[in-house]
């Protein structure tokens, strides 16, 4: 395999992987449940996971190739999609007011679940480093990742 598509291999399947270990981590860990639309920011990653995953058995170098191009196109839309929401998030555009929230049960308990579930809003950052939401840097890690993964692949030969 050609050193620079290992490399932007690698990078494919980590980077989502870590940022979804990371989305999760803040929320079973750090108390922090998601909005609508920090669920829209997971579902490019869990894709980018896959087809990277599958790129790794896959024989044909260029075939493993688009792979890992697609996956790095899962990774960017996430990042697009992080940056339209940490741009509702800072005010600079309107963007969803829904909520969401996980209910459970039957009867009495549907309802007491329903009335306590939290109401999670997308346009309130619930924590952030240095001024950066979680959707902020999803966007930073994301779009940047993604576009040295396809740099990379553009820039090296089908081995």
């Amino acid at each position: 395999m050609n050193q620079k598509i290992g490399f932007a291999h690698r990078l494919a399947f980590l980077l989502p992987a870590w940022l979804l270990a990371g989305a999760y981590g803040s929320q079973y860990i750090g108390g922090l449940p998601p909005c609508e639309m920090c669920w829209w920011q997971r579902y490019p990653h869990f894709e980018a996971v896959a087809l990277a995953a599958i790129a790794f058995f896959v024989g044909n170098p260029g075939y493993r190739k688009a792979l890992v191009a697609l996956a790095a196109l899962g990774i960017l839309t996430s990042g697009l999609i992080g940056g339209f929401h940490a741009g509702v998030e800072y005010g600079w555009w309107e963007g969803l007011t829904s909520c969401t929230a996980t209910i459970s049960g039957s009867g009495d308990e549907l309802l007491k679940s329903i009335m306590n579930a939290p109401l999670v809003r997308c346009d309130t950052a619930p924590w952030t480093l240095f001024g950066i939401s979680l959707a902020g840097y999803n966007f930073l890690l994301s779009t940047g990742g993604a576009i040295a993964i396809l740099w990379t692949i553009w820039r090296s030969k089908i081995s």
